[in-house]
């Protein structure tokens, strides 16, 4: 594996790919790197040449009063992660080779951005959009792979790179979960040892919720049963429970639209998102 760090450095690697015909697979991550990043960078592997796996805290994205400085980094442990997953070059880029310079151009999220994760955090999914676009120009990645655990910042990057024509694909992967269905996440291990034994009710109260709104159709219903579930079996302040049309992130229709599930629970140290998707086939 080759670790890059300068933005030339890794055009040089992109453009060797390029010329020679291969295919590029791209993971990009902030670190702390745990089985979800594995999984997909296993399915960058399965279908590309070369898999580019990025790092980069992004302060873009964390508002004034949001964990930027606690976020957890440890990029000897990440880099020695990354290789053994089968990563052929990994670019872990300071802040000040990302953003040199601001020249006041912005990219704003559209409506999406409105809901779930967004309505309390304003301006985060700007920033996501504003370095998911430097990176796709840098990589020039023929598939990127996102998680569907952060299910509203896959479907606003969705909706960027459809509508704006990026000729890239992205590649939905599952959520990966521990074995009592936590999802996985690098802000896990601020949880306090109690914290930890509740958290998996986050999955359970969704899947009631979900299995609910399939059977009887009711928004309301299946919000009210998982927070219910949440408010019973953890300490855990609710952000939001939201049932809403995916990728779309609006109120559903009818039953012939995908939906999504959606909760976000604050504890002490840590804030927890989780999601079901449930297509329009009952899957």
């Amino acid at each position: 594996m080759i670790e890059i760090n300068t933005i030339a450095l890794l055009k040089n690697k992109v453009n060797e790919a390029i010329e020679t015909g291969q295919t590029i697979g791209f993971v990009p991550t902030m670190g702390f790197l745990h089985e979800g990043h594995m999984t997909l960078v296993e399915n960058a592997r399965t279908e590309n040449d070369l898999v580019i796996m990025s790092i980069f805290v992004n302060p873009a994205q964390f508002g004034p009063n949001e964990d930027f400085d606690r976020y957890p980094r440890d990029i000897e442990r990440d880099s020695r992660l990354a290789n053994e997953a089968g990563v052929d070059v990994l670019f872990y880029p300071q802040v000040d080779e990302i953003y040199p310079q601001d020249g006041g151009i912005t990219i704003q999220a559209g409506q999406q951005a409105n809901v779930l994760c967004g309505a309390s955090r304003p301006g985060h999914f700007d920033g996501v959009l504003k370095i998911v676009t430097k990176l796709f120009h840098i990589v020039q990645p023929t598939r990127a792979y996102f998680g569907q655990k952060d299910a509203q910042q896959l479907a606003i990057i969705e909706t960027l790179v459809r509508d704006y024509n990026f000729p890239l694909e992205i590649r939905r992967v599952e959520t990966v979960r521990e074995e009592d269905g936590l999802a996985k996440s690098s802000r896990n291990v601020f949880l306090s040892p109690t914290e930890r034994e509740e958290a998996p009710a986050l999955q359970k109260a969704i899947k009631l919720g979900i299995e609910d709104y399939s059977k009887h159709g009711d928004v309301n219903q299946a919000v009210a049963i998982t927070k219910k579930l949440i408010e019973e079996k953890t300490s855990g302040k609710i952000d939001y429970v939201e049932l809403l049309g995916y990728p779309n992130l609006t109120k559903p229709t009818d039953n012939q639209e995908d939906v999504i599930l959606a909760v976000a629970v604050f504890f002490e140290k840590a804030r927890l998102i989780d999601n079901i998707i449930l297509t329009n086939k009952g899957e």
